[in-house]
């Protein structure tokens, strides 16, 4: 599969993410999560002159998975204040409900749950013709052979390396497992889908993921409740461009 299509809603064309990981390999994708909202534009734009390649948005009903956070109107804002793609990661029951919804507010990626959908490749499908890119996300306790069936219908593969729904948990070792073998099927199938870590990120697991072939890493508090986001972002990548 040939992943060619382009984004054609109010969203930036995520082309400026793909030349920084072909050119230098894997970037740290900030998360929004606990940034301060009373100022979001500002911490965007932080964010944006610190470096960040992309940011990336947690969405959570408080069904899918515990915690309900926000939705389409802080991705419209967001998207307003962004220069960078934005990827939205829907924690949500029925997410392709809302494709379209999030399309139109300015997702550059989409990432669903494979836990989530009755029909992934389907799924997967209808965020492409809608514009986005299209992510699977996968969970801590579900193989990574859940997966592989819908690799044809990825623009990238998201592992959890910490259950969805909480911020600042430990980081699981499961993940490592997970990243390799979608790496080595890439390597096996020729293709070129991404591959993305999101949960526990920091200078102690950085490299390990990114020699494990996570090039999307999420980073959460690692970035956010440091001082300086420009160093955080720096370090976690220098890191990260060091174990590639």
């Amino acid at each position: 599969m040939q992943h060619t299509h382009v984004i054609p809603q109010a969203g930036r064309s995520p082309d400026p993410l793909a030349r920084r990981l072909d050119g230098g390999g894997p970037v740290v994708l900030p998360a929004l999560l606990l940034c301060d909202f009373g100022h979001l534009a500002r911490e965007v734009e932080r964010l944006e002159q610190a470096g960040a390649a992309a940011l990336h948005l947690d969405v959570m009903d408080g069904r899918f998975v515990p915690q309900l956070t926000y939705g389409l109107v802080v991705v419209e804002a967001v998207r307003r204040a962004a220069r960078v793609p934005i990827e939205v990661h829907l924690m949500i029951e029925q997410p392709e409900r809302t494709i379209d919804d999030y399309a139109r507010a300015g997702a550059d990626i989409l990432t669903v749950h494979v836990e989530g959908l009755a029909d992934p490749a389907g799924t997967l499908r209808a965020i492409a013709a809608a514009g986005p890119r299209a992510h699977l996300a996968v969970s801590p306790g579900t193989p990574v052979d859940r997966v592989l069936p819908h690799l044809d219908h990825c623009d990238g593969v998201l592992v959890m390396s910490v259950e969805p729904g909480y911020g600042g948990q430990r980081f699981d070792d499961v993940a490592l497992g997970k990243l390799a073998a979608l790496a080595e099927e890439r390597r096996r199938r020729g293709d070129a889908f991404r591959l993305g870590v999101d949960g526990g990120i920091s200078t102690d697991t950085v490299g390990a993921v990114a020699a494990a072939g996570a090039e999307l890493i999420v980073a959460g508090s690692a970035v956010i409740r440091s001082r300086d986001y420009a160093h955080a972002i720096a370090e976690l990548e220098a890191l990260a461009r060091a174990a590639a």
